[in-house]
């Protein structure tokens, strides 16, 4: 397992591998091609734990959808802590080659996955390679990315899906090579070897009920959603809209997909704000759309006049609660979970030993997970993922 991993596979596929990171991997040995040296019968030994097949896996046609999402007790997490205090007493018992893979370099969620993988792998003992498509958030990419890994040998992926359904033929190829894929945040269609990450829905009823709450359960809203074809944002949609169930004096006045970005935010949120100006709320599905939207705020003389609700706690959202700008949002922790990902996938390659269930929630169990003007101090200098 000493052969360089070629990164540069071709000029429309860029990857970028940052600080931190390995940039080598290996192909696995093929018992099969090689060269006998004795005449004696072969004898068969016992496979390696990484090298046999997952029969007790939860890989299948199960829906992720349909995964129990209920809580992993603290106590049985190979990981302890949260945020950039989250360790582990795993190790690896080889120089696996583990592999993150997001789907762009601009997001502080997925910089900050990154991170928490490259600790990871600083605690356990394997080699973290870094990889994102050259075109940002291009599935056509991502796919080719994971293939070219999966020829090149790494032992386990973590991967942030661009589309929970298109990246399934590339996570099939996967199993076929028995390795296990961790999916973060998005889950593929399916169910893989792992899924962590927040309880999307929970966020979505959690953050919904607080923000209607701030405006006296009645008014007009605005929902700023996530990608459409992003399982996790349907998931967080479907949490906002169960919780607007209990309010029926609230009015959802639009609905629309900012797609997890920044610049849409403030597009959308300007292109709705010219027919509604009498607006009690914001909710956003994650911090850069709402980021996005205070900007549209202030431009059209709005700013403080609006509650605005929205999931991640990154470092400029966290500003925007401690400058009032706004009202809550939600830790969702990418350091942690690649971490935890990685832990898990680490036990497996050692022993064979499998997560308790395919669905471990994190880190919205370990603490109170809402951010807001009350401890947002506490958050930014004693928890925060992005410090």
């Amino acid at each position: 397992m000493k052969k360089v991993f070629l990164m540069a596979i071709s000029l429309i596929l860029v990857v970028a591998v940052l600080v931190g990171c390995g940039q080598s991997a290996t192909n696995k040995p093929s018992e099969s091609t090689a060269p006998s040296t004795s005449s004696e019968p072969a004898k068969s030994e016992e496979p390696k734990p990484s090298e046999k097949p997952l029969a007790n896996s939860y890989w299948g046609d199960a829906p992720a959808s349909e995964a129990d999402s209920a809580p992993v007790p603290i106590d049985n997490l190979p990981t302890e802590g949260i945020g950039i205090q989250i360790s582990t007493n795993v190790k690896a018992n080889e120089k696996y080659k583990i592999a993150i893979i997001v789907k762009n370099t601009t997001n502080p969620f997925l910089l900050k996955s990154i991170a928490g993988t490259e600790k990871a792998a600083k605690d356990m003992g394997f080699e973290c390679i870094s990889l994102a498509p050259a075109r940002q958030d291009s599935l056509e990419d991502q796919v080719k990315i994971i293939e070219d890994a999966i020829q090149q040998g790494v032992d386990g992926i973590i991967l942030h899906p661009i589309d929970s359904n298109g990246i399934m033929p590339a996570i099939r190829k996967a199993e076929e090579a028995n390795i296990p894929v961790a999916c973060i945040g998005t889950p593929a269609a399916k169910q893989t070897f792992l899924r962590t990450g927040v309880d999307y829905k929970a966020t979505g009823l959690l953050i919904t009920h607080h923000v209607a709450e701030q405006i006296g359960k009645k008014g007009k809203i605005i929902i700023l959603e996530g990608p459409p074809a992003a399982q996790n944002a349907q998931e967080r949609l479907a949490g906002i809209k169960e919780a607007l169930q209990s309010y029926p004096e609230i009015e959802v006045v639009a609905s629309q997909t900012t797609n997890f970005k920044r610049t849409e935010g403030m597009q959308v949120t300007e292109n709705l704000l010219q027919k509604y100006k009498d607006i009690d709320a914001i909710i956003a599905c994650n911090d850069e759309s709402a980021l996005g939207a205070i900007q549209a705020l202030k431009a059209a003389g709005l700013a403080g006049k609006v509650v605005i609700g929205s999931f991640d706690g990154n470092e400029d959202g966290s500003s925007a609660i401690k400058n009032g700008d706004m009202h809550v949002t939600y830790n969702t922790d990418p350091f942690g979970s690649t971490y935890l990902a990685a832990a898990y996938i680490v036990q497996y390659l050692n022993e064979g030993t499998m997560p308790p269930k395919y669905f471990v929630p994190f880190p919205s169990e370990l603490q109170n997970p809402l951010i807001t003007g009350a401890n947002i101090d506490q958050y930014m200098s004693d928890i925060a993922w992005w410090r």
